[in-house]
């Protein structure tokens, strides 16, 4: 896969966790790929694709032929209306994310949306709050930690205590730009928010996660546009640090400067120093390998060296727990509060770029 706006990798490690038609779903506003895999995986873990929303027939058609089962619904008050769903997966235009999330909540239903999940400290507020009222659950699908094994193995490698206590993450975002393929919201700011709002929350999340911590303070951070005049609203490069509440500290790079000769669209690695030794994640790629081999992990400890390539053997354990956290109302997939920090993070990062700028 060359464009990393399609990337939607399927765990091939899972099991149903519940009856089937147990968790119906729907799905509405599909204005990135990410819904496909956020379904797909959804379907693994034992949800069922109940009705889908979507005004473009051609998307709407490509989900509905993957899941004839699925009923296509006219309207998105139809979803909100039907008394079956217990969620509404979305993949609309970042600036839209918010404002729906709410209006799902607000009927009863939990919410999955694809990063980011807001585009503004606004936005974040105002679903804080509707979660309070409603009770219902805002998750978002970050997915180079929850779609990609190696990361999820390092962070199981991290709650074992192999590496010690962590003292540095370091994140690397970079994607190829594939230009003639975004759509024109792509490239307005007020719409996607920005590099650091936007892949950012990636890495905002990955740093929470494996530095163990629930508060940090954002130290640096810059934005740019270095290479793409003419489209001066989009940031191709952007750059941000972290220090948690323990210590740790974080830096993160993102960009869209993956060359075309690279095989897959991005380069993403994740370093995790700890106090007794080191991880390395080479996310989608391991260069010159060939052929092409992804999630791999490197650990160095005092015992020595390891590689392990964990394609196939670890699965996305999100999807599973997020179901039976809807059911039982339980956060063992992620904690509301560690999904808003992640958010939260990126934003102060953004606003903290363009202040700058």
């Amino acid at each position: 896969m060359s464009d990393g706006l399609n990337y939607a990798p399927v765990a091939r490690v899972a099991k149903p966790v519940c009856e089937p038609g147990a968790f119906p779903f729907a799905v509405a506003f599909m204005d990135h790929g990410h819904i496909f895999a956020m379904v797909a995986n959804l379907v693994a873990a034992g949800g069922s694709l109940h009705s889908v929303y979507e005004p473009n027939d051609q998307l709407a058609n490509q989900l509905l032929t993957r899941y004839p089962e699925a009923r296509r619904a006219g309207s998105f008050q139809q979803i909100l209306q039907s008394p079956e769903i217990k969620l509404v997966a979305a993949a609309a235009v970042p600036n839209q994310r918010g404002p729906i999330g709410i209006e799902v909540m607000r009927h009863g239903k939990d919410y999955f949306t694809d990063k980011c999940p807001f585009v503004s400290l606004q936005q974040l507020a105002e679903a804080k709050q509707a979660v309070l009222e409603t009770g219902m659950k805002y998750a978002v699908c970050f997915s180079e930690r929850l779609q990609n094994e190696a990361a999820e193995f390092a962070r199981e490698l991290v709650d074992d205590g192999v590496i010690g206590e962590v003292i540095q993450v370091l994140g690397l975002g970079p994607h190829r730009l594939s230009k003639a393929s975004r759509p024109a919201w792509f490239f307005e700011k007020d719409k996607y928010g920005g590099i650091l709002c936007d892949i950012g929350s990636h890495q905002a999340e990955q740093f929470l996660t494996y530095s163990g911590n629930q508060q940090a303070e954002v130290i640096m951070a810059r934005a740019d546009n270095f290479a793409n005049p003419q489209t001066p609203e989009l940031e191709d490069f952007g750059e941000f640090s972290l220090k948690g509440a323990t210590g740790t500290s974080g830096y993160f790079r993102m960009d869209w400067f993956t060359p075309d000769g690279l095989r897959t669209w991005g380069d993403g690695r994740t370093t995790i120093l700890g106090s007794k030794g080191f991880i390395e994640c080479r996310k989608y790629i391991d260069l010159t390998v060939s052929p092409l081999r992804d999630n791999m992990v490197y650990i160095v400890t005092a015992d020595g060296e390891e590689q392990h390539a964990v394609s196939g053997k670890i699965g996305f354990p999100f999807f599973p727990a997020f179901i039976l956290d809807c059911l039982n109302r339980t956060e063992s997939a992620m904690t509301q509060a560690h999904c808003f920090k992640s958010a939260e993070l990126s934003l102060l990062a953004q606003a903290m770029a363009d202040q700058a700028s």
